[in-house]
């Protein structure tokens, strides 16, 4: 039987094209849904070109009910794939899958994390900080932004003159390169 992964994205969905590409083929695992809070996401082209479904939903939805928890319920899904959602995942979602949700960060937590912390936010602040290095980090989901327990973390050189695309491009590498190995380890350690 096949595990079952629920993929949310908020945007581009790159990461999430990755991950796509990694079980495209694959006897043990399946992409069963992207979902989206943005219904012009660009991730909903992505599905779509992978023929995955997609559920764009608002927020009344999203906590003010149980029908996201039960959709995925009833598609039987093992783990949850955060990649590039910007809102807090409500406690109904996280207590149906303790320890199946995870996310990925475009820094080393636990430095610029928190709310409002994602994107280019996130790689000024680690511009204006001065940093040498940045990097990535994947993680568990709790009921905090960016607090879960931390499962991976890759690292990138800030060369002197590296600007914003500069390090967004290096951070960007490391996502694609990381993010879906990781997701796969995940998978392995799930019981069916």
């Amino acid at each position: 039987m096949k595990k079952r992964i629920a993929i949310f994205a908020s945007g581009s969905g790159s990461n999430a094209q990755k991950i796509m590409e990694l079980f495209k083929h694959s006897p043990e695992v399946e992409i069963a849904l992207v979902l989206t809070n943005n219904p012009e996401a660009y991730v909903l082209q992505r599905a779509d070109n992978f023929e995955i479904p997609s559920h764009i939903f608002d927020r009344k939805e999203f906590y003010e009910s149980d029908q996201i928890v039960e959709l995925l319920k009833n598609l039987d899904i093992d783990l949850i794939v955060l990649a590039g959602f910007l809102w807090l995942i409500p406690k109904n979602l996280i207590a149906e899958y303790p320890g199946r949700i995870i996310n990925i960060h475009p820094a080393l937590l636990p430095k610029f994390g928190g709310k409002g912390m994602y994107g280019d936010y996130v790689h000024k602040a680690v511009l204006a900080a001065g940093e040498t290095e940045g990097g990535i980090t994947i993680h568990y989901v709790d009921e905090k932004y960016d607090e879960g327990q931390i499962i991976h973390q890759a690292k990138y050189r800030i060369d002197k003159g590296d600007n914003l695309e500069m390090i967004k491009f290096k951070g960007q590498q490391l996502e694609h390169q990381h993010y879906p190995r990781v997701v796969e380890t995940i998978l392995k350690k799930i019981q069916k």
